[in-house]
This record gives C-alpha cells, sequence and structure tokens, in this order.
C-alpha cells in the first residue's frame, strides 16, 4: 500500500500484540528478478545442493536466485518506510476475532474498539486447523500435517563453509517421524544457518530438535567447535483443509488466508503475491476476498495429492523429492513448487514420480 499513492488519504492503522524488534525468524525463497526486497536480502546462493540416500546432486539455479531475508531486517526496513508516512499508525494489544457490523469492519484490540472500511487480519483463531487431531464436525475433513523446524545460526571456529552454495534439502537424516531434512545455509565462511524440518502430525519435545541438530552438525559438518548465536522456531500448517477467507470487510491474508502452499509449507511468497492482487483489486473498486483462479485450483488438486501420499505414508517425502530433482531440471521443480508451470511442465513432472502410487491418489482427491 506505501507503494501507491491510492492509499495516500487513507488512515491505516497496524495491530500487532507487541513491537517487531527481534530476530525471531528467517524467510528464504527464490526469485530471477529482483523482488520487492531486494535491498534487504541478507545472502543469495546461485547453487543448491541436494542429497538423499538414492539421489545426490548439485544444481546451478539461474536465472534463478535463493534469497534469505532475516525478520529482524524486514521489520526494520517495513517500520522505516511507515514512518515516514503521516497516515500510518501503530497499536499494540491483544487481538479478538474481528467482525462485522452496520456495513463497517471492526476489531477489538486491548480495552478498544477499531472500526474501518477493511480489515486484514492474518490472525489464525480456529486453532483445529492447525491440529490434527481435531477433525472439522459434519464436514469431510482434509489432511493435516505440520512444517515444524528449528533453526540455530552457528559460527564455527574454521571457515568450513561455501557461502555461494545452500543445502537445498538433505534427507540423509533419519526418516523415522516422516518427511525429515536440513537445510544448510552459509552466510560466510565460519557462519551458517541449520534448520531441522519435519513434515509430520505431531511437534516433537523440545530437546529433541536440539539433539537432531547436535547430530547433524557433527556427523555432516563436523566442525572442531561451534557456537550457537542465534535459534528459530515455527509451525506452518500444511492442510487441504479450506482456510476461511474473510466475510463482509474482514479479509483474511497470509497463512490465515490460505497462502500457505498446503504440500511445501512454502509461504513468503505466495503472500507476496495476495497482497499484490488486494491492492490491485482495492485500487479499481473491486472486491478484495480472494478466489482462486482454474491454475490455482489446478495446483490445490496436486497439492493434495502429495499431502495423501505423505498423510497416508505411502511413499516417503524423501524418495518424492529424490525423484523430483533427479529426474527434471531444478527450475521446473522451482517453477512447480512455485505455482507457475504450465501443464506441459506438470504432465513431466507428473511422469517423474511413481504412476501406481500417485494414480490412486490423484482419483480419489478428483472424485472422493
Amino acid at each position: 500500500m506505501m507503494q501507491h499513492r491510492f492509499f495516500d488519504d487513507k488512515e491505516i492503522l497496524v495491530i500487532d500484540n507487541a513491537p517487531k524488534n527481534k530476530n525471531d525468524r528467517t524467510w528464504c525463497f527464490w526469485e530471477q528478478q529482483p523482488g520487492a526486497f531486494e535491498e534487504i536480502v541478507h545472502h543469495r546462493w546461485k547453487q543448491i545442493d541436494f542429497y538423499s540416500n538414492s539421489f545426490s546432486a548439485r544444481f546451478d539455479l539461474l536465472p534463478y536466485e535463493y534469497k534469505m531475508i532475516r525478520g529482524i531486517d524486514f521489520y526494520n526496513y517495513v517500520l522505516a518506510k511507515a514512518k515516514q508516512k503521516n497516515n500510518i499508525h501503530f497499536y499494540y494489544g491483544n487481538v479478538t476475532a474481528p467482525g462485522n457490523e452496520a456495513g463497517k469492519a471492526f476489531v477489538n484490540a486491548g480495552e478498544n474498539t477499531f472500526t474501518a472500511d477493511y480489515i486484514f487480519n492474518s490472525i489464525i483463531f480456529n486453532n483445529s486447523l492447525l491440529n490434527p487431531d481435531v477433525r472439522n464436525a459434519g464436514k469431510p475433513s482434509g489432511y493435516k500435517l505440520l512444517q515444524h523446524f528449528k533453526g540455530q545460526l552457528i559460527e564455527t571456529g574454521t571457515n568450513i563453509f561455501d557461502d555461494r552454495i545452500a543445502t537445498f534439502m538433505d534427507f540423509r537424516v533419519s526418516q523415522q517421524h516422516g518427511t525429515t531434512f536440513v537445510y544448510v545455509l552459509p552466510v560466510s565462511a565460519n557462519k551458517a544457518l541449520v534448520e531441522y524440518t519435519l513434515f509430520t502430525e505431531k511437534l516433537l519435545k523440545p530437546d529433541e530438535y536440539d539433539e537432531a541438530l547436535r547430530q547433524y552438525i557433527n556427523e555432516y559438518l563436523k566442525p572442531a567447535h561451534y557456537t550457537v548465536l542465534e535459534e528459530e522456531f515455527g509451525v506452518i500448517p500444511m492442510t487441504n483443509n479450506p482456510f476461511e477467507k474473510g466475510e463482509g470487510n474482514v479479509i483474511n491474508v497470509g497463512t490465515a488466508g490460505g497462502h500457505t502452499k498446503a504440500s511445501s509449507g512454502f509461504t513468503f511468497q505466495f503472500i507476496q503475491k495476495n497482497a499484490d492482487a488486494v491492492v490491485n483489486a482495492l485500487i479499481h473498486n473491486k472486491d478484495p476476498h480472494f478466489t482462486p483462479s482454474f491454475t490455482q485450483k489446478r495446483f490445490g488438486l496436486y497439492d493434495s495429492v502429495l499431502l495423501n501420499i505423505l498423510y497416508n505414508k505411502k511413499m516417503g517425502g524423501d524418495k518424492i523429492f529424490a525423484d523430483l530433482f533427479k529426474k527434471n531440471p531444478p527450475q521446473r521443480v522451482l517453477r512447480f513448487l512455485d505455482n507457475e508451470t504450465g501443464f506441459a511442465e506438470e504432465l513431466k513432472i507428473m511422469n517423474s514420480v511413481p504412476t501406481g502410487i500417485f494414480f490412486p491418489a490423484a482419483v480419489k482427491e478428483m472424485f472422493g
């Protein structure tokens, strides 16, 4: 909104429960061109490594670059831009579910009630969408997995990393809990973010993430010693259950609006695309509610098929991704994960994985 003069005479209030002043998360994504946040890209890689017990390779990504943005840099960048605008205000307080009344949207925050022409909500108030044990009463229930991860930014005593190459996925770790892999994202010769990631129904105990990270670092990175500089932990829903898009003048955005890719947990770039669509709709006096296109519905089907297979343990995610990277150029895989392939490329993706497993799952998702 700050990039469009259309909003210069609109009063904008940002409500959160606390100021954003900590480096509490990291976003990684790939782009072919400079993006909206190019100024704060912390590091970028033009090559990635992929590891599994059945296939491993190093890939050149051009014309893509794999990019990292740190949470604190993102917050500071956006907040600094907002301070230059007299019409943008901030309020901190606990938020309860927004609603509609008399043609306006309202939200309760702290001891105050605010009304607006539109409220854009990124809070998930329906926790059943995040809990695999909770089924939707009276409705067919989709698949519910969680992508959960713990990352450690480590500094080693010697230079053991090549900061030109990121480990995109390393599936050589134990798959006993389900689909499990590690990212290694070097930002210098002696510093890297190591992220232990799982696609499962249940979270682990806190010390299990720490032990898995210790094992991976000692077995595969093998530093003489290292120091943990920062830690992060996150949980992202992976489900084909529908998220509420919002009602009336309340528009759900982000994960709350269903803009996390169900089969991978990728979110950052999908949120940017939706934000562009919302702003464009408002500028042209159109309905800003999200309505999936035919293409988005098609990729929603692909997501459901993969969730079906992972949820029912018909094939491990390590083998699926190994097949994808073994039988396709990485650029095609990245376009597919971004929902940007055409049908001809998608047929090639489909031919990369076992038909006997994927075809019955596709039939089930299409016809029930």
